[in-house]
């Protein structure tokens, strides 16, 4: 993000907001409607992740650009792709929304705002005014990942799967080249990733739901183990090899 954006506390101009897709026929037309509702000004990308029903056929008639993949290689990959088409097309600012609806496009505003002050923004779920809960196994590991993420980051990071997240240039020119495809790489691998290179992350309290439509792609259980190995693989590793000093400045 330039100085003058910075200083200025002024919305990046031209905003890219991605939608990951996968099977969400269910979903998408009103996910997108609600997007455009709250914030007219942004484009809107839905990466088709080799959807097998008519996902891709509604979120075009919705009125989103679709970029289908030609079978599913899960959030990250998708994600990736977002990012490279944001790079691409010039874009200062990209945010993430989920397909399912759970993610709230009325905090748009608050998510994408912070990236005044940060490359990557973070909405988490847990704060005093959430109703959102997660226990057992999930939950904590869940904690564990948080304060190992926290401490290296710096700065607070309490809701480190969240996928309801923005990007300044920055990290967009990062994760065009850079970005994890392998289960929550798009979430705990690509933080590991930003804070490694030095990028300045921030959270702000956001509304989430459970899913209404669809199916996850992980139990639960799966989940919770898979969360538990990245909290000690953090943990041992320290994030050492900073490539780029920290700064809050970009």
């Amino acid at each position: 993000m330039t100085e003058e954006t910075r200083e200025s506390g002024r919305r990046p101009a031209r905003t890219l907001v991605a939608i990951p897709a996968w099977n969400e026929r269910g979903s998408i037309a009103a996910v997108i409607a609600t997007v455009r509702e709250h914030r007219p000004d942004a484009h809107i990308l839905v990466v088709n992740d080799g959807s097998t029903d008519d996902t891709a056929a509604l979120a075009q008639a919705a009125g989103a650009t679709v970029v289908s993949l030609p079978f599913n290689v899960g959030v990250g990959g998708a994600m990736r792709t977002a990012f490279l088409y944001a790079k691409r097309n010039d874009y200062e600012a990209l945010v993430q929304v989920d397909a399912d609806g759970q993610h709230d496009p009325a905090d748009l505003d608050r998510v994408l705002d912070g990236l005044a002050e940060a490359d990557v923004v973070v909405g988490t779920r847990f704060h005093p005014d959430s109703m959102y809960f997660v226990g057992g196994p999930r939950r904590w590991a869940m904690v564990l990942l948080s304060k190992s993420l926290s401490r290296m980051n710096r700065g607070p990071i309490s809701d480190p799967t969240s996928g309801f997240r923005s990007a300044g240039p920055r990290a967009i020119d990062l994760f065009a080249t850079d970005y994890p495809a392998e289960y929550l790489g798009d979430t705990v691998g690509s933080l590991a990733i930003a804070i490694r290179r030095g990028l300045v992350i921030h959270e702000v309290p956001v509304t989430m739901y459970f899913r209404q439509h669809g199916r996850p792609s992980k139990n639960a259980l799966w989940s919770a183990l898979y969360l538990g190995r990245a909290s000690l693989a953090i943990l041992a590793t320290g994030l050492k090899g900073k490539s780029t000093p920290r700064s809050d400045a970009a």
